[in-house]
C-alpha cells in the first residue's frame, strides 16, 4: 500500500510547487522562487491557508493589482531567463478577468508563468456565488474560460486529486522552451479546502530537465550549404538568442565569417551595443544601418526570432526576390516562417556546429563600417536638439505647429526634447543596470538609441506591448536583480494605465527607479494618426475647455513614500540619476519632455488599417501610399 499524506488541494499545490526543480546546463536549482497573491473569497480560505500553515521557500508577496503582480512574474521569469518562475494566485471573478491581459504577455513572449485564479463551486450548491456570472446556455462557464485562448495549457480542478495530473502536465509545458508560456489552473473554492490522500511519492523531488536540442545532419547540411551560397547574409539576433545564452557563439561566428548583426527589440543586449557588427534594432523601430543591411542581405538568418511585423516591416524589410532565409528557432512553429531552411534546435548548440563547418567561408560585405559610423553620428545629432520658440523642426515633421509646440513648452514648462533625455539617461546610469520598457514611443527610441554594455540588461516587453507592464515589469527585474539598479522607462500614457505595483515594490523594500517621460497624451498613437491624414483627435491630454494637462505625477509617487525629481534638462537629469543611486528607497524621476521630439522611422515601414474611403484629402493620400508600399510587400 503506497504511503498518503491527507491534504487540502491548496495544501498539496504549496507543497508539491516547494519540490520543483529545474536543470540547465548541469545546474540544478528551485524552479518556483514565490507566489504573488491578492485574496478574495475564492482562494483566501484554500491557497492562503495552506501559504500561511506552511510556505516552505516560497516567497509570498502581497500584489496590489492581479495585471499588475502577474506582470511583475512573468518579468521575473523574462529577466531570469525563464529558468525560474512566481506563482499568481487570485480569487475568482475580476480577479480571474485581470490575468487576461498578463497571460496574453506571457503568451505572446513565450515566458512561463503559472497562474492559479480561484473558480466558482464544484458542488454548484450555492450557486450563483458572488462574483459569479450565469450564462443561460451553460453552468460551466465563468470568468476563468476567458484564459482560454492566452493559455498555452488550461485546466479546471474540480475534484482534488485532479490537481496531480494538471500539475504534472502543466510543469512540463512551462519547462519546455519550444512552448513555454502561461499556464492556467483554475481551482474550484471549495475544492481548494477540500481533504485528500494523496501519496507521498507525489511531493517527491522533481527535476525538470532543459536540454539543449540538437539539429539533424540534414538541417545543418541545407543550412551550410544556403550561406556558402551567400554573399551578404545577415543574423537577426531574436529572443531566442538570448535564451540561449548564445552571445559568444554569436559574436565568434559573426567576427570570424564577417556577418553583421541586427536586433530585434527581445534580442537586444544579447551581444553589446559598441561591437563593430552589431547595427542595431532592426525593422520599424530599427536604426538606419540595420535596415540599410536588411534591404542588402541576400541571406537572413533568423536566429530565436518569430518575425513579428515590426521586425520585418511588416515584411517588407527584406528583398525577397534575392533573399532566402535560415531559421534557427526551437520552435518548429516559428522555423517554418518565410519559406526558410529550418533548423530547429537551440540557437547556442546549432551556432557552435555551423561555426566548425563553415571553416573558409568569408562574406563580401563592404558597407558595414560606414553604415555603423553613420549611425553613431545620427545618434550623436539625436543626443544634442535644441528647442527654437521661433523655428523648431522636430523629429516627427509637419504634425505640430510652433504655436502648438510653444504651447506645450509654457505649459509643461520644458523646452527637453525626448531624445535627448534619454540619450542622457542612458549615459548617466550604470553600465549593468537594467532598464524595463513595454509601450509608447519610447521602445521605438530605446530600440535606435539606447546602448547597452552589459548582457541582459535590456528588458523590452514587445511581443504584447502591453501597456501597464512597465512599472509592475520592472519589480519583477529587481526581484530577479536585487543587486542591480532596475529602472522603469514608462510614459505618461502608461503610467496612467497602471502604477500599482510601485507600492509593493515599497512595500516590501525593493528599491525601484521609475523614469517617467510625460508628454502630456499618447505621443506614439498620436503621431500615427497624423501621419496618415487624421488631424490630432483623441490623443492629447487635454480638459474639456482644450487646455493641455499639466499632471504633477511625482505627487503620486512621494505620497507612495518614493523619493521624487523633477527635471526639464540635461543638467537636472544627471543630478537626480547621481543623487538616486544614493537611495535606498525607490525614486521617481518625472521628466517633462516636448511632443514630437521621439525618432521617426529609418527606412522601415508599417503596415496598419488605413480608411479606404475618406471625405478627407489627406486620408485618401494616405490610403494610396499604404496601397502602394503594400504592394511590394510578401504575402505571407
Amino acid at each position: 500500500m503506497a504511503e498518503t499524506i491527507r491534504l487540502t488541494t491548496g495544501q498539496a499545490l504549496v507543497k508539491f510547487l516547494n519540490n520543483q526543480f529545474i536543470s540547465v546546463d548541469g545546474k540544478e536549482e528551485h524552479f518556483v522562487e514565490g507566489m504573488f497573491n491578492i485574496f478574495g473569497h475564492g482562494n483566501v480560505l484554500g491557497i492562503g491557508q495552506a501559504l500561511e500553515q506552511d510556505a516552505g521557500h516560497l516567497k509570498v508577496i502581497q500584489g496590489k493589482n492581479e495585471q499588475g503582480m502577474a506582470h511583475a512574474a512573468i518579468a521575473y521569469s523574462k529577466q531570469m531567463l525563464r529558468k525560474k518562475i512566481y506563482a499568481v494566485t487570485t480569487s475568482v471573478g475580476p480577479g480571474a478577468a485581470n490575468l487576461v491581459p498578463a497571460a496574453g504577455t506571457a503568451l505572446a513572449n513565450n515566458i512561463p508563468v503559472l497562474l492559479l485564479p480561484a473558480d466558482t463551486f464544484a458542488t454548484r450548491q450555492p450557486d450563483p456565488v458572488l462574483q459569479q456570472f450565469e450564462q443561460e446556455y451553460s453552468a460551466a462557464i465563468t470568468t476563468n474560460d476567458a484564459l482560454k485562448p492566452v493559455s498555452r495549457y488550461w485546466d479546471r480542478v474540480v475534484r482534488p486529486e485532479q490537481l496531480m495530473s494538471s500539475l504534472l502536465r502543466a510543469f512540463e509545458v512551462m519547462t519546455d522552451p519550444a512552448k513555454a508560456g502561461p499556464v492556467t489552473i483554475c481551482i474550484a473554492q471549495d475544492v481548494e479546502g477540500e481533504a485528500y490522500d494523496y501519496p507521498m511519492t507525489f511531493f517527491g523531488k522533481r527535476v525538470h530537465y532543459v536540454d539543449r536540442s540538437e539539429s539533424t545532419s540534414r538541417e545543418i547540411d541545407e543550412a551550410i550549404q544556403a550561406i556558402r551560397k551567400s554573399k551578404k547574409p545577415l543574423i537577426i539576433v531574436g529572443g531566442g538568442a538570448k535564451y540561449s545564452e548564445a552571445r559568444d557563439e554569436l559574436v565568434t561566428f559573426s567576427e570570424t565569417y564577417r556577418v553583421p548583426m541586427v536586433e530585434t527589440q527581445a534580442g537586444k543586449s544579447t551581444v553589446e551595443s559598441h561591437h563593430p557588427l552589431n547595427l542595431g534594432g532592426v525593422g520599424v523601430t530599427g536604426t538606419k544601418a540595420a535596415n540599410l543591411a536588411a534591404k542588402e542581405a541576400d541571406l537572413v538568418i533568423g536566429v530565436g526570432t518569430r518575425y513579428t511585423d515590426f521586425t520585418s516591416s511588416s515584411k517588407t524589410a527584406f528583398s525577397y526576390d534575392k533573399a532566402s532565409f535560415v531559421n534557427i528557432n526551437v520552435s518548429r512553429m516559428h522555423a517554418y516562417k518565410m519559406d526558410a531552411v529550418q533548423v530547429v534546435a537551440d540557437a547556442r548548440v546549432t551556432l557552435s556546429i555551423l561555426f566548425e563547418k563553415l571553416k573558409g567561408y568569408r562574406s563580401h560585405h563592404g558597407s558595414i563600417d560606414s553604415w555603423k559610423k553613420e549611425w553613431i553620428q545620427e545618434r550623436e545629432r539625436l543626443s544634442s536638439i535644441s528647442f527654437d520658440r521661433n523655428r523648431f523642426k522636430p523629429e516627427i515633421e509637419g504634425q505640430f505647429s510652433q504655436q502648438v509646440l510653444n504651447e506645450y513648452a509654457d505649459t509643461l514648462n520644458t523646452e527637453f526634447p525626448q531624445t535627448t533625455a534619454l540619450i542622457a539617461l542612458n549615459k548617466a546610469i550604470a553600465k549593468d543596470a537594467v532598464i524595463v520598457c513595454a509601450a509608447g514611443s519610447l521602445p521605438g527610441d530605446l530600440q535606435r538609441l539606447w546602448d547597452t554594455e552589459t548582457p541582459n540588461t535590456y528588458h523590452l516587453e514587445y511581443g504584447y506591448s502591453c501597456m501597464g507592464y512597465e512599472i509592475a515589469g520592472g519589480f519583477g527585474a529587481k526581484l530577479a536583480e536585487p543587486d542591480k539598479e532596475v529602472y522603469s522607462l514608462v510614459g505618461d500614457g502608461s503610467f496612467l494605465m497602471m502604477h500599482s505595483e510601485l507600492v509593493t515594490a515599497i512595500q516590501y523594500g525593493y528599491k525601484l527607479n521609475v523614469v517617467l517621460f510625460d508628454n502630456a497624451g499618447f505621443g506614439c498613437i498620436s503621431n500615427l494618426q497624423m501621419d496618415h491624414g487624421s488631424g490630432s483627435h483623441g490623443c492629447e491630454f487635454r480638459t474639456h475647455t482644450g487646455n493641455i494637462m499639466n499632471i504633477d505625477y511625482a505627487k503620486i509617487a512621494e505620497a507612495y513614500g518614493a523619493k521624487v525629481y523633477r527635471v526639464s534638462s540635461v543638467e537636472q537629469l544627471q543630478k537626480a540619476v547621481k543623487d538616486s543611486m544614493c537611495q535606498e528607497v525607490s525614486t521617481l524621476i518625472e521628466i517633462k519632455v516636448l511632443p514630437k521630439t521621439m525618432t521617426d522611422g529609418y527606412e522601415s515601414w508599417w503596415n496598419v488599417g488605413v480608411a479606404e474611403t475618406s471625405n478627407v484629402t489627406s486620408v485618401q493620400r494616405a490610403y494610396q501610399q499604404h496601397q502602394t508600399k503594400l504592394n511590394t510587400a510578401k504575402l505571407y
